[in-house]
């Protein structure tokens, strides 16, 4: 087998090899086309709002703003005990 021949076999394997991975590319493009279709017609794309929870808005901000607090000083100890702050 000379050069010639080993050139020729391959550029047809590199072509091959091009080809595959383009074709699969276009298969998924087509897949994901359809299921964006079959998500869309069943009308699965939309997202729900979450409703809110029936307390009252002052408490719940509180006790958000309280939560928030505990986490800012648990983060604050645990880097005071390692000797970071």
């Amino acid at each position: 087998m000379n050069v010639e021949q080993m050139l020729g076999q391959s550029g047809i394997l590199t072509l091959l090899g091009m080809g595959v991975v383009f074709s699969f590319l276009i298969i998924m493009i087509v897949c994901m086309y359809l299921l964006h279709a079959i998500l869309h017609a069943l009308k699965l794309d939309k997202d729900e709002p979450k409703a809110p929870a029936q307390s009252s808005a002052p408490a719940a901000s509180a006790a958000s703003a309280a939560d928030q607090n505990a986490v800012v000083a648990a983060i604050a100890a645990a880097l005071k005990s390692k000797g970071n702050l």
